[in-house]
């Protein structure tokens, strides 16, 4: 049985003893391992040292011949190709390879695309990431969080922000107007904590075809809220309203979880009442975040009415809220009623709210 490794390893040697204008490409069809009826592998084992000079045009073609001579699905054995051409250092025609499976509409494999744009990240290569990612965006459409953080730790360690633009603008062109792919690429970068370059891109599309959504500032509120920088969040907050994008739940509960780590009580109930005259509906995160602000502040009793006003909306409390108010209350001397609701809290745990009940569905 010949794995993908031996198989590089022999089309590489039989080249080197033969001149390329006279070379007879073998063919290799045959070779395909066969396991079952219709599952075909490549045993992957550990390649010997695996040449790493440029692969020649007519090499690129007979491992082409071999994965489309494989009987279907051949993406494992692309796969394998791809891995042992990133292993031995050959990038270039990893990323040639795919290309012209793309180009003869032939069967790709996203996982043999990201584990080039990860050899790619590693190496810093900028170019050939670009290229691939690219490449990958026409062949697939619908993209991995994979492939979006390989592009954030591509760039982590370069100040070149021209480079960085560049690269976003050619992204925009392709997938304008939707703002999908940017905002993923955003969120990408905030996510490695590269704050300041998501806050760059973002910049950026408000000059481009491709403008931000309200998906696009909800990541940004939340981006800017995390990273303490509370006026900056709020002043986005406001020009999202300004270009005429109505904030949802989540840009209203994004605000009021982050003015409330920084204590920010007035501005909470400033942009509750926000919500409620925009027809905004609260739900379990607008109300954890209220009752601990006010519970935090020393103003119990608009916490205790929250709390009263949830249950009455039908929106079941959480076992961290009751625990809140709980808390809240015996720091202030209210022992009696800290315990009225410890007792209440006990006796319907069962149906207190769970983690998916935090999960709410845009509509």
């Amino acid at each position: 049985m010949i794995n993908a490794s031996r198989h590089l390893k022999h089309i590489f040697q039989y080249h080197k003893t033969k001149p390329c204008s006279s070379l007879a490409i073998p063919r290799f069809r045959n070779h395909i391992p066969f396991i079952g009826s219709r599952l075909y592998r490549y045993n992957l084992l550990a390649t010997q040292a695996s040449p790493e000079e440029e692969v020649t045009a007519e090499v690129l073609n007979q491992i082409l011949t071999t994965i489309e001579n494989a009987p279907k699905p051949n993406g494992e054995i692309c796969t394998a190709y791809v891995d042992k051409l990133c292993e031995a250092g050959n990038l270039s025609a990893a990323a040639r390879l795919l290309q012209s499976l793309r180009d003869k509409h032939n069967f790709r494999s996203p996982k043999a695309y990201n584990l080039l744009l990860g050899a790619a990240s590693e190496r810093h290569d900028i170019e050939l990431l670009s290229q691939v990612f690219k490449d990958l965006l026409v062949s697939q459409g619908s993209l991995s969080s994979t492939s979006y953080l390989y592009v954030a730790k591509a760039f982590a360690k370069t100040s070149d922000g021209i480079q960085l633009l560049r690269f976003v603008k050619e992204v925009s062109a392709m997938t304008s107007p939707s703002a999908t792919v940017i905002n993923r690429i955003i969120f990408a970068f905030a996510e490695c904590g590269q704050v300041d370059k998501a806050l760059l891109i973002y910049d950026l599309i408000k000059s481009l075809s491709c403008k931000p959504d309200l998906i696009t500032y909800n990541t940004i509120l939340d981006i800017l809220g995390r990273a303490g920088r509370t006026d900056e969040m709020l002043h986005e907050f406001a020009s999202m309203k300004g270009a005429g994008i109505v904030p949802d739940f989540v840009s209203y509960n994004t605000l009021l979880n982050n003015l409330r780590k920084v204590g920010r009580v007035d501005l909470c109930l400033v942009y509750f009442r926000d919500m409620g005259e925009n027809g905004v509906e609260p739900d379990l995160l607008t109300y954890t975040a209220l009752i601990e602000s006010f519970g935090r502040s020393g103003n119990i009793e608009e916490s205790i009415r929250l709390f009263k006003e949830m249950k009455l909306r039908q929106i079941r409390p959480s076992i961290y809220v009751y625990r809140s108010l709980i808390k809240n209350l015996k720091k202030i001397g209210k022992l009696e009623l800290a315990m009225k609701y410890l007792e209440e809290m006990n006796s319907c745990l069962t149906d207190l709210a769970g983690p998916n009940d935090f999960k709410r569905r845009r509509r």
